[in-house]
């Protein structure tokens, strides 16, 4: 056998390992934004608008932060398209709903 075809086997045998060992931690940045953004659903459904909806800002801010300082292979599913495009994207989506969750009138 040459080296050439031990290769596939060795990463074979790591992705079982891999497989055996239970969660893989390397989505953990869009998994964060979406458990909080799902939290931040629940709270506009079941108490209050305005609080429900600044987090869901806050959420939206946060997947900001994480994709415009971690690196490509770091940020996982937080990558849609290139760094530049992502992090405008988000920001714009972070500064609108958050003036508007600021905007938005008390209930009387």
């Amino acid at each position: 056998m040459s080296p050439q075809s031990e290769e596939p086997l060795a990463s074979v045998h790591s992705l079982r390992d891999h497989r055996k060992r239970g969660i893989s931690f390397a989505q953990w940045p869009i998994t964060l934004v979406l458990i909080g953004l799902s939290l931040s659903l629940v709270v506009v459904e079941f108490w209050s608008f305005r609080r429900g909806s600044i987090m869901l800002s806050a959420f939206v801010t946060l997947a900001f932060f994480l994709r415009l300082l971690l690196p490509d292979a770091d940020a996982g599913w937080l990558v849609a398209r290139s760094k530049r495009v992502d992090v405008i994207v988000l920001a714009a989506l972070a500064i609108g709903l958050t003036v508007m969750s600021f905007w938005v009138p008390n209930p009387s």
